[in-house]
């Protein structure tokens, strides 16, 4: 049988990897809330979050073919076939074939779509300035650097 005062100290050991105070815990409670709040400000756009990134995606090289959108964000080919298919029903962005490979689609920016990038980005760092308020520039860049060595650790 284990004592009292043995479980106690197993537990006590162990807080810091128990939900509330597990790290795991409170990344997925962040992301949600940042989720939840971005998907609100996203909301008048008729956007989602996910849109968000195929968009920023685009922004930063225009003519991705699908796959390389789909690696970029880590996305099954399904889930983005449809996202992509809601983003050209409202003129976000076209499809194209690669002109040297039919099989390829390349994903293009509409006029629509590189019109929210004088808008949406604001709104996006308004929503990060208000999750890290009272964290330091050199913080937030430690927490950046932090996050992406913990994420590559795990692939």
């Amino acid at each position: 049988m284990v004592s009292t005062s043995d479980h106690s100290q197993t537990v006590e050991s162990w807080q810091q990897v128990l939900a509330p105070y597990s790290m795991g815990y409170r990344i997925k409670l962040l992301s949600q809330l940042l989720s939840r709040k971005f998907t609100e400000k996203l909301e008048p756009f008729g956007l989602t979050p996910f849109h968000w990134l195929v968009l920023c995606c685009l922004w930063q090289e225009d003519g991705l073919p699908t796959s390389c959108i789909g690696d970029k964000l880590k996305q099954v080919g399904g889930t983005l076939t449809g996202v992509l298919d809601r983003m050209e029903e409202r003129s976000l962005v076209r499809r194209e074939r690669d002109l040297h490979d039919r099989r390829i689609w390349r994903i293009w920016l509409t006029d629509a779509g590189k019109e929210l990038e004088k808008v949406l980005p604001p709104i996006s760092v308004e929503l990060r300035d208000q999750a890290m308020q009272g964290i330091s520039l050199a913080d937030r860049e430690l927490f950046s650097q932090l996050l992406n060595q913990a994420i590559a650790n795990l692939f």
